[in-house]
């Protein structure tokens, strides 16, 4: 029998239980932090609030927010918490207001992202015999790197095509059989129009099932547009650079 979640223990653990472990991982990551970087230790200082002082989630509330400027004037590794050497993977954002927010990873990092994008990815429907055409745009952005690790966590096969050359991205749907698409959801409208110019239907003449939209802004309407068009139940992933990028909440 399937299972209905990735990971039933954590994905159906109770509120109190939840509550539990979210208020330990708060004080272990307060602790850390405060520890083992000067910014971090100054700015608690300053804010008259340590470590102790979480007691239960609602002190959360107690602790200095860390702002836009805050990363922008530590960049590039200014906030980084563990030696340099345990860092393997580096993003960024792209920078468009001024400094990019770069997000640093250690292996560790990188296998916690896999797993709840695996979450993410198997909640909207992909399992192992499926095939994810990864349409967002690969390099520093943290997109298409996200809906891979998580499909491959699954077991799926990924199809690491990148955004752009829209033409092939049809001529590859068709003959590599993808039965779920990532990519923003208005590329996956104009992806449609280009399938149509190619002499395509796409709701008849491919496999799609699922749709993975994000890093964009989209409406229901849209939503409707989409599943209508390709035949396919379209679902909203959100991320962002400052925490993990893709798998912080998905549909």
């Amino acid at each position: 029998m399937e299972k209905k979640f990735w990971n039933p223990e954590v994905e159906t653990m109770s509120i109190s239980k939840l509550k539990e472990l979210q208020l330990k991982r708060l004080k272990k990551i307060v602790s850390y932090v405060y520890e083992n970087n000067s910014f971090y230790h100054k700015r608690f200082r300053e804010a008259g609030f340590k470590p102790g002082d979480i007691k239960k989630l609602e002190d959360i509330s107690k602790i200095p927010f860390l702002t836009k400027q805050d990363l922008r004037e530590y960049y590039p590794f200014g906030l980084v918490c563990v030696e340099m050497d345990d860092i393997v993977e580096i993003h960024a954002s792209s920078g468009t207001t001024g400094k990019p927010v770069v997000g640093l990873y250690t292996k560790n990092d990188l296998d916690i992202w896999a797993e709840v994008m695996a979450r993410s990815l198997w909640a909207n429907g992909l399992r192992r015999n499926d095939v994810l055409q990864n349409s967002y745009g690969y390099g520093l952005f943290t997109g298409a790197h996200g809906f891979e690790k998580g499909t491959q966590k699954i077991g799926a096969t990924v199809i690491p095509i990148s955004s752009g050359n829209t033409k092939r991205q049809i001529t590859v749907m068709k003959d590599f059989g993808s039965t779920a698409l990532a990519c923003t959801p208005s590329y996956s409208l104009y992806m449609a129009e280009v399938a149509e110019e190619m002499g395509f239907n796409p709701k008849e003449d491919f496999k799609l099932k699922i749709g993975c939209f994000g890093a964009e802004a989209w409406s229901e309407e849209m939503r409707k547009n989409i599943e209508d068009t390709w035949g396919i139940t379209a679902h909203e992933h959100y991320g962002l650079t400052e925490i993990i990028g893709p798998g912080v909440v998905s549909e």
